[in-house]
């Protein structure tokens, strides 16, 4: 049976309500009891729910539009491989209507509140499916993302959006936003149950018009990797959005990344056109049939949105698409130097009342960091990174190329989990991580250098092309003395280890390789050089490079100095070369 949980309250937002009053805004109809799914399969025993564009045989769908109802016979295709694996279905839930929004607010059933504060919006579209989610009323929930409505409730209410590459999942049995970018993304209080959920949904459907057969990246991001951070990010005067963010840069350090500033401006170009240019006309499209007979039925400012879409002729279309194609080679370029995009979710929390007051501009700022990723064919995940000090939920959204889904969340599993936060609005703690459908990591080497192999001496680069990366520049036990080798080319020290009372410490640099070149690097190695097992300072050990003690006739002491860069420095200085 089907309860109707929310009744539209005629052609403007309603306000949020308190306590359970709100949360049943959250749902548009209910399925009691729940539809079950299959006796068996990996989703055995998970309940979820679907947002009210997503289809479900017997059930009205609305888009949050009552005129718009239509009652399908068929499942989305979506939803019949979520019950074949095992969840059962418990209702659908509420929106902005037709997917038009980023805030929670524009719904004829009533606005949905943030899961911490009912006095703040929860985010949208996919307002309800978030809160629900962030309640622990369901254990996961469909959402769809166009413009980041599968990632801004996330970011809002504490847990985790996955919005898939496009065309992963099908998107038959929904209604459309704009077709040719929409995605079915999930909503789950964890990154292990999203990907679980990911792996029954996805599948090609030759019936949808924009699917697609993607091999997904199985291999890990490295060990140490480079994300890209907008130059100056936009907080639209929130402090404390701004201030959590720049903690979840440190978090991300913490766990091997390196912060590369990137040129925003062609991906907030991008952004720009979906609403600003004549790309907006395939929202238009998309409910044409019934938007062009039935427009006073629409709320504002959806309906503004619509049919702007209208005074776009076909040439104005294919200049607005080549002018995306155009943006999205200059945005291309960041690729070379990052491995994946890190921005904020959203800049910035707002009340019910401020969005009322200015809902269209308020609504583009929740889309400042969201709006450009299908456009531009991107993945991507966004999870929580901590509670601000006003107690509301911030979040990251980890962004890579199209394809590395599950790349960026083995990263995000790992931020999540290192955050120490609960699930949702639950209080409840997070369970483990769960193992990912990844490959095995590949197997890494650790070699301390102290000579010719340092970072800009003259054989670093034998490292750097076998995929090495720097790990720490740090020096040894203080059990060694350094020597200048004479007669070699290019010079090179020899390290000597010695009994404690005659050593010092002395300057290394700790790189990690695959170990799948560690052969062939050692094979340049040449006597009296070899490589053998390294006392640090820490009191690890590590491999590195050492030489024979019978290689030190006529060769020059230099342990006074410190490290082979010293010496370096002091030969230059006494013949008068500038470093």
């Amino acid at each position: 049976m089907v309860h109707e949980t929310a009744s539209p309250r005629g052609k403007a937002p309603a306000p949020a309500l308190d306590g359970g009053a709100a949360a049943a805004q959250a749902w548009i109809a209910r399925i009691d009891p729940p539809l079950p799914g299959a006796a068996h399969g990996p989703l055995a025993g998970l309940r979820f729910a679907a947002k009210d564009n997503i289809d479900v045989a017997g059930v009205p769908t609305t888009a949050a539009c009552p005129a718009f109802g239509r009652t399908p016979a068929a499942h989305a295709h979506v939803v019949q491989r979520l019950l074949d694996a095992g969840a059962s279905l418990v209702g659908k839930t509420n929106l902005d209507q037709f997917a038009c929004g980023l805030n929670g607010t524009r719904s004829p059933y009533g606005a949905v509140p943030n899961s911490f504060d009912a006095r703040y919006v929860s985010g949208g579209s996919s307002s309800g499916s978030a809160y629900a989610v962030a309640a622990g009323e369901v254990d996961f929930a469909l959402g769809t993302d166009t413009a980041g409505s599968g990632r801004v409730p996330a970011g809002l209410n504490n847990i985790v959006g996955l919005k898939p590459s496009r065309g992963l999942i099908s998107a038959r049995g929904v209604v459309p936003a704009a077709q040719s970018v929409d995605c079915v993304s999930i909503f789950a209080p964890t990154v292990g149950l999203a990907v679980r959920v990911l792996q029954a949904a996805m599948g090609f459907d030759a019936e949808d018009p924009y699917a697609r057969r993607l091999a997904l990246a199985t291999q890990p991001l490295p060990a140490r990797f480079r994300f890209g951070v907008p130059r100056a990010p936009r907080f639209f005067g929130d402090a404390l959005s701004a201030a959590a963010f720049e903690r979840s840069l440190m978090q991300m350090q913490a766990l091997g990344g390196t912060p590369v500033a990137i040129d925003y401006a062609p991906l907030a170009e991008a952004a720009a056109l979906l609403y600003d240019s004549a790309l907006v006309a395939e929202r238009y499209a998309a409910v044409r049939s019934f938007f062009d007979g039935n427009e006073e039925a629409v709320i504002e400012p959806v309906r503004g949105i619509l049919a702007a879409g209208r005074r776009y002729s076909a040439a104005d279309f294919v200049d607005a698409r080549t002018k995306l194609q155009a943006l999205g080679q200059r945005a291309a370029a960041m690729w070379e130097d990052i491995d994946l995009l890190l921005v904020p979710t959203a800049p910035a929390h707002y009340t019910m009342e401020a969005m009322r007051a200015a809902p269209v501009a308020l609504n583009r700022n929740l889309g400042e960091y969201t709006n450009f990723v299908n456009l531009l064919d991107y993945a991507a995940l966004a999870v929580p990174a901590g509670l601000r000090e006003d107690g509301l939920p911030f979040g990251i959204t980890l962004i890579g190329p199209c394809g590395s889904d599950l790349q960026l969340a083995e990263l995000g599993q790992r931020f999540h989990h290192a955050t120490g936060l609960t699930q949702g609005a639950t209080g409840r703690p997070l369970p483990a991580p769960e193992l990912l459908p990844l490959a095995p990591p590949e197997p890494l080497v650790k070699i301390a250098v102290v000579g010719a192999h340092l970072s800009g001496m003259p054989l670093n680069g034998q490292l750097v092309e076998r995929g090495a990366t720097l790990l720490a520049q740090t020096a040894t036990a203080p059990q060694y003395r350094l020597y200048a080798l004479p007669g070699t080319v290019p010079p090179k020290p020899g390290l000597v280890r010695v009994a404690p009372a005659q050593g010092a410490a002395i300057a290394v640099e700790v790189w990690q390789m695959p170990l799948a070149h560690y052969g062939s690097f050692v094979s340049l190695i040449p006597a009296p050089l070899g490589i053998g097992t390294l006392a640090l300072a820490d009191g690890s050990s590590v491999q590195g490079f050492l030489c024979e003690a019978l290689a030190l006739e006529g060769a020059e002491d230099i342990t006074h100095l410190g490290g082979w860069r010293r010496y370096i420095e002091s030969r230059q200085a006494s013949l008068g070369v500038s470093s």
